[in-house]
């Protein structure tokens, strides 16, 4: 009877460890573009004043595998949707002085989730594609949570992104030579659910 039991239980922890081992797997969340929209900010004037816009169009998906801590993020975003609160400014970064978004419709971030603490990434290590030209761009995450949707039950998770990039590295220097800085701070919000 005791060898039975120690059999049972010794199965039973093996179908634990197999269903385990089954369902640790990665799942893919498609971005929601209604709570998502890559923010930026830069310099005006050398030091005048800061301007803030947005993207407030964009796509993607992040996988992400709980178990083995592991995932990735691919975020399309679409320069013609650029917004700096000023009409003026919106068409002008979209010709050839600036992002030149005929020629370059998409900006494209790929990259790895890393650095793991109690189960979240703390960073991002990945490209930034724009203007056609291609830079590594590691993005810090100050807040990474999944959870159920308050509405419909399905688990969505979130995060907040940061980094600084020198636009001149991707060929918009545009107001250079007038004493502009180069460097853009990133500030990315970001919810990703999984689909119906």
């Amino acid at each position: 009877m005791k060898q039975a039991m120690t059999w049972r239980i010794s199965l039973a922890i093996a179908c634990g460890a197999l269903a385990t081992s089954v369902t640790a797997e990665p799942v893919t969340y498609n971005i929601d573009p209604g709570h998502t929209y890559p923010a930026f900010e830069a310099d005006h004037q050398g030091g005048l004043s800061i301007w803030r816009g947005k993207i407030e169009r964009s796509s993607g998906t992040v996988v992400f595998d709980k178990e083995a801590e592991t995932g990735t993020v691919d975020v399309t975003m679409d320069m013609s949707s650029i917004n700096f609160g000023h009409e003026g400014m919106n068409e002008h970064a979209m010709t050839s002085d600036m992002l030149d978004v005929e020629k370059f419709p998409n900006a494209v971030y790929v990259g790895q989730l890393v650095n793991f603490e109690n189960g979240s990434p703390t960073a991002i290590e990945g490209t930034l594609t724009m203007h056609g030209v291609t830079q590594p761009v590691t993005l810090a995450v100050e807040r990474f949570r999944c959870q159920p949707h308050f509405r419909h039950g399905r688990e969505v998770c979130g995060a907040d992104a940061s980094a600084t990039i020198d636009r001149e590295d991707f060929g918009v220097d545009y107001d250079k030579d007038a004493g502009f800085f180069m460097a853009v701070d990133l500030k990315i919000t970001i919810e990703a659910q999984i689909p119906e």
